[in-house]
């Protein structure tokens, strides 16, 4: 059995530092892609926003004490200082001399040792792109000379990303992010990635359109600068007497003069190579990158994740990075743009985040994208039977919350640590007739005990939210008079569907029910939970309209 055969791609849910030292071995990473946060002011992972745009409390956060400085910044910085790579040890302690204890000090503690371990999986051919804004990137070039060795930095990437804003008076507006691009060793992989021919460029250079064929060519010198070059010296064409220096040997020239590809424009004149502009790659991409639009409001990949990044910027970083079945990894990886695209592009593909929400994203666009096609692959650090649910509702409830909700498909309502509890824990959408309008279920999760009286809570909250469905999530196993409650509630029946498109108005379903394969109940017509990502096929596999 080859490598790629045994290998089966990977999702971890938890902090990439712990599954990078425990999960990954060393030099065992052919590319690396990260997008780490850094914004004091807002929120990193936050997923969706409402559907009027606006940011609601409907808000994910994680990393929340990387902006801070706090013990356990404090205990990463003396394990850095006492036990990382000495370069490092001594950058991080004049930084911290420098900036002092603030968040941005807290901010790149996180980073160097994280950094550190990203350094140890990268083969020796590897490379690793570290995507960052003009705030920290001056700060994260330093501790990438460090980690990586300043020998071994490749290219600052300058991407723009967006129109500036016209409302900024007092400096100019900011319009792009920093891509700092690292090599392991001077023998790290690189592939030559192009970009299309500007349309000036193939006016001036592309003129000429052959009148047979409609193709169009340019016509090139074939003469050589060098005149001291005797084995290159001949007539050419034969018979012609024009003796020059020639660019070719003259068996090359001969065997293009045959095919027709060297020909001479006018009578006395020199001898041209005929070059078809659909025979060039394009004009090889350089350190600044103005040709790839983010993703706008209309987008098909947009998915509604707010620092989503276009996918033709990964796969233009991983084209040039990585070869067809190589492994990349992103230990950020949010809404997982760079795994979905290492997919499509045959590489195969480690992903770490540290919210389930993330994980349930991912999960749902893998399979929206490639259907059958999908790879292999495994989700590591989630719960997979009732003990460790159990364990993960004790030792944060709030991912075991984020957790349950994925089960069933239901978007969170609402981050509780910032706001009063409403009743409901999360959102399922869905259409069954004509109207336009989505259907909501609302969802309750519980981890504790479970009374009747909460099932007669959440029929008021399906009330009070104009939902159709209520549904009850529990770990611990429900009593007779809650089953009871739920039943009386009666039969949610879509008017234009068939009786046995009806549903239970309250549901009850337990944790154990759930990892056994049991759905909840509602039609399942259209979902519109989460966006669906639009349908795709890998590299080299079938085009949309071949299916047709």
């Amino acid at each position: 059995m080859s490598r790629q055969e045994e290998w089966k791609n990977k999702l971890y849910f938890g902090d990439n530092l712990q599954i990078l030292r425990e999960h990954i071995a060393d030099e065992s990473v052919d590319l690396i892609y990260l997008d780490p946060p850094f914004n004091s002011q807002a929120t990193y992972n936050v997923l969706f926003g409402e559907k009027n745009g606006s940011h609601s409390q409907a808000q994910i956060t994680a990393f929340e004490d990387t902006w801070h400085w706090s013990a356990e910044a404090e205990a990463t910085y003396h394990e850095i200082v006492t036990k990382g790579p000495q370069k490092l040890a001594e950058l991080v302690e004049a930084l911290r001399s420098f900036l002092g204890h603030n968040d941005m000090m807290a901010y790149l503690t996180m980073m160097a040792i994280r950094l550190a371990e990203l350094h140890r999986v990268l083969r020796p051919t590897g490379s690793i792109f570290l995507h960052c804004d003009p705030t920290a990137s001056h700060y994260l070039k330093i501790l990438m000379d460090a980690v990586f060795d300043p020998r071994n930095f490749r290219n600052e990437i300058v991407w723009s990303r967006s129109m500036p804003k016209a409302h900024v008076s007092r400096r100019f507006p900011s319009g792009h992010d920093v891509i700092l691009f690292y090599g392991k060793s001077e023998s790290t992989k690189f592939n030559m990635v192009f970009m299309p021919h500007y349309e000036k460029y193939l006016e001036t250079h592309y003129r000429l359109i052959e009148p047979e064929t409609g193709r169009r060519y340019d016509l090139t010198d074939l003469t050589n600068p060098n005149r001291n070059r005797p084995h290159l010296t001949y007539e050419f064409p034969p018979g012609s007497g024009t003796v020059k220096v020639w660019r070719w040997t003259k068996e090359r020239m001969m065997e293009a003069w045959e095919k027709g590809h060297v020909v001479v424009p006018r009578k006395g004149g020199i001898a041209r190579f005929k070059r078809y502009l659909d025979e060039q790659k394009g004009t090889p991409c350089k350190t600044v990158w103005t040709d790839i639009p983010p993703i706008n409001s209309q987008a098909k990949e947009r998915l509604g994740y707010p620092t989503q990044k276009p996918e033709a910027l990964l796969e233009r970083i991983i084209k040039a990075g990585s070869d067809e079945g190589d492994i990349v990894l992103d230990p950020f990886c949010g809404c997982g743009t760079t795994i979905n695209v290492a997919e499509r592009l045959k590489r195969r593909w480690i992903g770490i985040d540290i919210t389930h929400l993330a994980i349930a994203l991912i999960r749902n666009r893998l399979h929206d994208t490639f259907g059958p096609e999908l790879s292999p692959y495994e989700v590591i650090g989630a719960p997979k039977d009732l003990s460790s649910a159990r364990a993960l509702a004790q030792q944060d409830r709030y991912q075991f919350e984020w957790w349950a909700l994925s089960l069933v498909n239901a978007r969170p309502a609402q981050d509780k640590k910032k706001g009063a509890d409403s009743g409901v824990d999360g959102y399922i959408y869905f259409f069954d007739d004509g109207s336009g309008k989505a259907k909501k279920i609302v969802v309750q999760v519980k981890s504790g005990h479970v009374t009747v009286s909460q099932i007669r809570d959440l029929k008021a909250v399906v009330d009070r939210e104009k939902a159709v469905i209520g549904v009850f999530v529990t770990l611990e196993s429900p009593s007779k008079p809650m089953k009871q409650e739920a039943l009386a509630a009666g039969y949610y029946a879509p008017q234009h569907l068939a009786k046995q498109h009806t549903a239970p108005k309250l549901q009850i379903v337990t944790i154990a029910e759930l990892l056994d394969g049991i759905e909840i109940q509602y039609p399942r017509m259209l979902v519109t939970t989460f966006k669906k990502a639009e349908r795709k096929y890998k590299e080299g596999g079938p085009k949309q309209d071949e299916l047709l």
